[in-house]
């Protein structure tokens, strides 16, 4: 079931949010570029049932979320957090960010880290230079009429019969899931279509992911990072978790078999126990 959005009125923001109650250090859910706090799914149901308090947003130009000032950088969404979390009266949250999220999470930490309990990153941007193609096209100019075109009625409902033929036969194949369906048909609403290029060109273009954390890992305490990656990701490749992982001696990276991108999607159950017992390990170490 989708969240139940919230706005809050931020500095030259409106930002969508939810809040289920809880106890405990909040989890904070930073979802992907195109995408809003809905694509959470069944996983987003389990932690929001796990008793303890989840916090999910749409990001800047996202889901329910205005524009602000125009500015869709991984800079100004971590600060957009940080001033949810001041409008909350929290603390400190534990993040669990995916793909671009992972990248905003990612951000964030570096500016705040005295606001983070422990980091998730599911399938992160900011760990490696290759993406998918499809992303660094929209980075191109006049990418935006192109896309246009792709989430035409037309375009979109042929889509949806060809996910509807293969499940006939029993087949699934991720390139048409009803998660692409439902982004695309989101991208017809002009402001999310220019939040979606706007925050594309700001950290991939036509060679691949121009922003990196990559030299800035040492700066996080590995033993309150989880990784979590399909190993059939065709988005952004697991190598770059593997690496991260390396390059964070007493991290833990957890591979999803035959997961896609959105593993929390693909398998959420095993997603849901992997951050469960992460949170466990963390709020144990530090009880010690």
């Amino acid at each position: 079931m989708p969240f139940a959005r919230m706005t809050a009125a931020l500095p030259g923001l409106a930002l969508a949010y939810a809040d289920t109650p809880g106890t405990g250090t909040p989890l904070l859910l930073v979802h992907g570029v195109g995408s809003s706090m809905d694509s959470w799914g069944a996983f987003g149901d389990s932690v929001a049932a796990s008793g303890r308090r989840v916090i999910a947003v749409d990001l800047i130009g996202h889901g329910d979320t205005d524009g602000g000032n125009g500015d869709y950088s991984l800079g100004a969404n971590a600060s957009a957090l940080r001033d949810l979390m001041d409008h909350l009266g929290i603390d400190r949250v534990h993040l669990v960010g995916h793909s671009f999220g992972g990248g905003v999470s990612l951000q964030f930490t570096y500016q705040f880290p005295e606001r983070v309990e422990s980091l998730v990153l599911i399938s992160s941007g900011g760990l490696g230079t290759d993406v998918h193609v499809g992303l660094r096209a929209a980075s191109l100019p006049l990418s935006e009429v192109v896309l246009r075109a792709a989430v035409s009625e037309r375009t979109v409902g042929a889509l949806t019969w060809t996910r509807q033929a293969l499940g006939a036969l029993g087949l699934r194949h991720r390139g048409v899931s009803e998660r692409t369906v439902n982004k695309l048909e989101r991208l017809r609403d002009e402001r999310r279509l220019t939040g979606f290029v706007a925050t594309v060109r700001g950290v991939i273009g036509p060679d691949g992911q121009r922003v990196q954390a990559v030299d800035r890992l040492g700066h996080l305490a590995p033993e309150k990072v989880l990784i979590v990656w399909g190993d059939a990701d065709a988005m952004v490749p697991i190598e770059h978790g593997r690496r991260a992982h390396e390059a964070l001696s007493g991290s833990c990276l957890v591979e999803i078999a035959d997961a896609g991108h959105h593993p929390h999607d693909d398998a959420p159950d095993r997603v849901f126990l992997e951050v469960l017992a992460h949170l466990q390990r963390v709020e144990s170490a530090t009880r010690v």
